[in-house]
């Protein structure tokens, strides 16, 4: 169920992704961008997945505590059914979202929507995440944001995981994840600083 083009000669949508590590400002950044849209009187809609429930089951919320209501969605195909006029779609999270993501955010940008989309880069392993090479890949802006290498005073690009579990998602906030550089990610990998 997707959107059918408005006529020829709209104003084009665009896509925005804000990505990077855990604890980087990709939250921070949705937020910052959404309210600003609304200071303009823009009609906003901001979405999250409903397995993001680690500070508010409803709203998105940055790990700095700024929150901004959302509604929750159970698939990316419900997004499409909610936003009517909506000029502004952020979505929190992407990296959660199944690939059908990227087709659903091309249908909304070709329908003049601007759509702010944040979320993990890497998972845990360094492995690309989800939906979110492809969004990068077919945005018109990418922002990565960077956290602090905890270890080393370094820009933080990968999210280590602090427990043995291999779950692919694993909700968890500093006391399951810390950012970390290229460097220290690989030493974890090998010692755990933990120990230390």
């Amino acid at each position: 169920m997707f959107l059918e083009p408005k006529y020829r000669g709209q104003r084009s949508g665009w896509i925005e992704v804000v990505t990077g590590c855990m604890f980087s400002g990709k939250t921070e950044e949705l937020i910052r961008r959404v309210r600003r849209a609304t200071i303009a009187n823009q009609k906003v809609k901001i979405f999250k997945p409903e397995q993001d429930d680690r500070y508010s089951v409803e709203d998105v919320v940055s790990h700095n505590d700024n929150t901004i209501p959302s509604t929750v969605v159970a698939s990316c195909r419900d997004i499409i059914l909610q936003i009517e006029d909506t000029e502004v779609v952020g979505i929190d999270e992407a990296q959660f979202f199944p690939q059908e993501l990227v087709k659903v955010c091309e249908q909304l940008a070709l329908n003049g929507t601007r759509v702010i989309v944040a979320g993990l880069d890497l998972d845990f392993r360094g492995v690309p995440f989800g939906p979110m090479p492809q969004l990068m890949a077919v945005a018109e802006y990418v922002t990565k944001v960077h956290a602090i290498c905890p270890h080393c005073g370094n820009l933080a690009t990968h999210s280590y995981r602090l427990s043995d579990n291999q779950d692919m998602v694993l909700l968890g906030e500093k006391d399951a994840y810390e950012p970390r550089c290229r460097t220290c990610y690989a030493m974890g990998n090998i010692m755990d600083f933990s120990k230390k």
